[in-house]
């Protein structure tokens, strides 16, 4: 009778990981779409674009919610062990850094609106490519998410380092456009704001890379790569 008991709760164990695992993947397409408009509204100067960021977020902040919950429920109820308390406790953390990464797509694309108000500055090379280091590292790290794949996920975390530097860059760059023509100052800030989230986003992607590999591995990777 206690067997079939255990067997009946580990197979409703399963049943509640299947379901959080196609929530935290929904809600990561999620981000990744409002990450790519963001962007997208930043190269086209598109005010619509970006303001379709801004409202859709709430639905973002419902997902996250709602995981956290399902997470909570889990560990009281079933106080799962090794590899399913694992992925739960990592679900927790990636669940609020996506959160965050949408909080970013947000910002960035009010800084977009604030720009399209303005007279438009070009984009400078080093923020272009923040954008596509950005981009790149998001998807890969949803990927290894999907796929559990760590040898992809510590890529992604070195590749933090690209987004660091050009971000030094753009301070120096903001700065030199300010003393040529302070009339551009604000735009010149909302630039450094826009690579600033995208800095951001950065790091909050490589923690997720770093929380696929202790889902997988049962290893903390944090400040060793």
């Amino acid at each position: 009778m206690e067997k079939e008991r255990e067997d009946v709760m580990k197979v409703h164990l399963q049943r509640e990981i299947d379901r959080l695992k196609q929530k935290i993947l929904l809600m990561a397409g999620d981000v990744e779409t409002a990450m790519q408009k963001a962007i997208r509204s930043l190269r086209e100067g598109d005010r619509s674009l970006a303001q379709s960021v801004i409202d859709n977020d709430r639905r973002i902040d419902v997902y996250e919610v709602e995981i956290e919950e399902e997470c909570l429920k889990i560990l009281a109820l079933h106080q799962p062990v090794a590899i399913d308390l694992r992925f739960v406790v990592a679900v927790l953390k990636i669940n609020n850094d996506l959160e965050r990464i949408a909080d970013m797509a947000v910002n960035t694309a009010e800084r977009v609106i604030d720009l399209t108000q303005a007279s438009r500055l070009p984009i400078p090379d080093q923020l272009t490519i923040m954008v596509e280091v950005t981009q790149s590292m998001l998807k890969r790290s949803l990927d290894a998410l999907v796929n559990m794949d760590t040898e992809l996920a510590r890529a992604v975390i070195t590749d933090d380092d690209i987004l660091d530097d050009l971000h030094s860059q753009m301070y120096a760059l903001v700065e030199v456009g300010i003393n040529a023509d302070p009339a551009q100052t604000a735009c010149q800030i909302n630039l450094l704001s826009i690579s600033r989230q995208l800095e951001r986003t950065g790091d909050l992607v490589t923690n997720i890379a770093e929380d696929v590999i202790y889902m997988v591995e049962g290893e903390i990777v944090r400040h060793r790569l």
